[in-house]
Parts: structure tokens; C-alpha cells; sequence
């Protein structure tokens, strides 16, 4: 074993450069450990502290952000976190403005820092700010639910608490996401990348005080006919559907013109390098060059998996079609 070892809730690690690689330290305990970790690095000498309050229960928090060397800033103000450009940077990009509001801001972090959201977000197309509910819960314990009322299985979130994350956020879209909530369709997410700021909150235990959503959530959302733990994952899935809409997210734009549900159709098969695979090769017509005979071809294989995969949106397709082009 390496003659370096670092230390996880009191255990040895054996250093990555030793001669073993199993870990002495359970699971957990390393996960704590990188838990740590991370937190020291929101704290490291590269990034400076505008105030000195404490971060904790709701007070006046401190807030820390990345030096003016860094494109993208993540900046803690008490119970909210948020990922932007950098305000150093010469970009003057007016960026979409997403809230969040869940009671685990962190289940965002490593989604937002990755991948398309995250250049979106270090070119200043997005801004995400994420609330931290729990800090307005009642009580010692900040308590969040409790019993419902006329009986029944779990507890329903409170009202209290929804509306001071919420009355602040008037000016923005409210969105809940709820298995009672409309299905999330291509459609919104269209509406809402051109329609301002969006505030996504995130559902949790049996439901919410009904008075919170009539009075301040403008749209109840769900991602489908199934129940999840809560709406952290589906708060998600709008993040990056609306992103990838943004001018400038995507390399090649025609790419969010030309999916599935955008004439209310699946997408057809699509194919790449090597023309032959395992024995299977690539349909001839794509390897041809001749592009009216490609359109028809996947317009056809649109349709027929359409028809096949997904017999409602088929018979919307074929509705409209019908209108479209009335029999003479």
C-alpha cells in the first residue's frame, strides 16, 4: 500500500497512487467523505466571501462565488443557490431565469455543473436558482408537512412555507410539478423557453395544501401516468428541455426542429459509421444520395412506428391530417 492515506470519517483511505485499490472505508462513509470534500471547495482561496453572516436557518446568509477567472459563478445567499455566468464576464447575454424550490437543492448540483446545461449556463443563456424550502419550515425542525385533514395514508406539504418561497415569485410562471398535473409535452416546453421566468417547485409527500396551489402556483405539470418520490427528477427533465430550445444550447439548431412530436410524430431509426454492424447494414436508401427518396423513406418510418409504438398520438396525427385535407 501506498505511504499516503487519507482519512474518511475516521477511517483510512488508501491514496490513490498505492499499490491496492480496494478501499478500506465503506460506501457510505466515502460518500460522506467526498461530501466534505465538496464543501471545502465551495470554500476554497479561489473564491472570495461578500458577507460574513452564517448560513443557516434562513438567516442573512454569506454568499461565495467562483474568482473573476471563472466563467460560470455559483453564488449561496442563505436558503438559495445559483448557477450563472460569471458577472466579470463581457458577455451581456440576458439569460432565461429558472427557479427551483425543493427541499434538496443538492440533488441539482452535479446536473447543472455537466453536459449542455451546464455550457448553457457558463454562456450565460440560463440562470438557476435554487431554494431551499426547508428553511422556511415551521418550528424547531422546520417542518415542511403534516397530518391531512379527514384522515388518510401520508402527509400533505403545508401551505405556510409554499408561500414565502412563492409570493416572492409573482412575476414568474409557477409551475408544480404533481401526478395531478397535465403531462409534460413538447409543446410547453416551447411555451415556457420563450415565456419568461419559470419557477419549477418540486411536490413531495401525499400532495399539497390545495389553498397554496390556488393561490400561487399558476400550472400543475406531471412527466406521466406513474408516482415518483418527488418532483426533483421532473424539475429536471424541464431544465433541460427547455435549455436545449435556447438559441445557441445546441450545436446544430434544425436538431430541435426535426424530433420526435414535432408534427406529432416519433421520430424515424437513424443510423451512423459502420455502414455494417453485427451483420446488419444500413438501409440502402440512406447510403444513396438521393434526398427525396431519403424524406419519403423516414416520413414513412416516422409514420409507421408512430402508428405502431403509440396508437394515440396515430390517431391525433391522422385527425389532423384529416382536417388539414378534407375530402373533396
Amino acid at each position: 500500500m501506498g505511504s499516503t492515506s487519507r482519512r474518511a470519517g475516521g477511517r483510512s483511505m488508501p491514496s490513490p497512487h498505492g499499490s491496492m485499490l480496494a478501499l478500506e472505508a465503506p460506501l457510505a462513509t466515502v460518500r460522506a467523505w467526498l461530501r466534505r470534500v465538496r464543501g471545502a471547495r465551495a470554500l476554497a482561496p479561489n473564491r472570495r466571501r461578500d458577507r460574513s453572516e452564517s448560513l443557516s436557518h434562513g438567516e442573512a446568509g454569506a454568499s461565495w462565488v467562483e474568482s473573476p477567472s471563472a466563467s460560470r459563478c455559483t453564488t449561496v445567499v442563505s436558503d438559495r443557490t445559483s448557477y450563472r455566468l460569471n458577472p466579470s464576464s463581457e458577455d451581456t447575454l440576458s439569460p432565461v431565469k429558472i427557479t427551483v424550490i425543493t427541499m434538496f437543492p443538492e440533488y441539482f448540483d452535479s446536473p447543472l455543473e455537466i453536459s449542455l446545461v451546464g455550457k448553457a449556463i457558463e454562456r450565460g443563456l440560463v440562470e438557476v436558482t435554487l431554494i431551499d424550502l426547508r428553511l422556511q419550515g415551521r418550528g424547531v425542525h422546520r417542518q415542511l408537512d403534516d397530518a391531512p385533514f379527514g384522515g388518510g395514508a401520508g402527509m400533505v406539504m403545508m401551505a405556510e412555507p409554499l408561500r414565502e418561497s412563492l409570493a416572492p415569485l409573482a412575476g414568474s410562471h409557477r409551475v408544480l410539478l404533481s401526478p395531478s398535473g397535465a403531462p409534460l409535452t413538447q409543446s410547453t416546453l416551447d411555451r415556457w423557453a420563450i415565456g419568461g421566468p419559470l419557477t419549477l417547485v418540486c411536490g413531495r409527500y401525499e400532495g399539497v395544501d390545495q389553498r397554496a396551489i390556488d393561490a400561487y402556483i399558476d400550472e400543475e405539470i406531471s412527466l406521466g401516468d406513474y408516482v415518483l418520490l418527488g418532483g426533483e427528477a421532473g424539475a429536471l427533465a424541464i431544465i433541460e428541455g427547455v435549455v436545449r430550445l435556447l438559441p445557441g444550447a445546441v450545436g446544430n439548431p434544425d436538431s430541435t426542429r426535426t424530433e420526435s412530436f414535432r408534427d406529432g410524430l416519433l421520430e424515424e431509426p437513424q443510423y451512423t459509421r459502420p455502414a455494417e454492424f453485427e451483420g446488419v447494414e444500413v438501409p440502402e436508401v440512406l447510403l444513396s444520395g438521393n434526398h427525396a427518396r431519403i424524406a419519403e423513406w423516414r416520413q414513412a418510418q416516422r409514420e409507421e412506428r408512430t402508428r405502431s409504438r403509440r396508437p394515440d398520438l396515430w390517431s391525433a396525427y391522422v385527425a389532423r391530417q384529416r382536417q388539414e385535407d378534407p375530402p373533396s
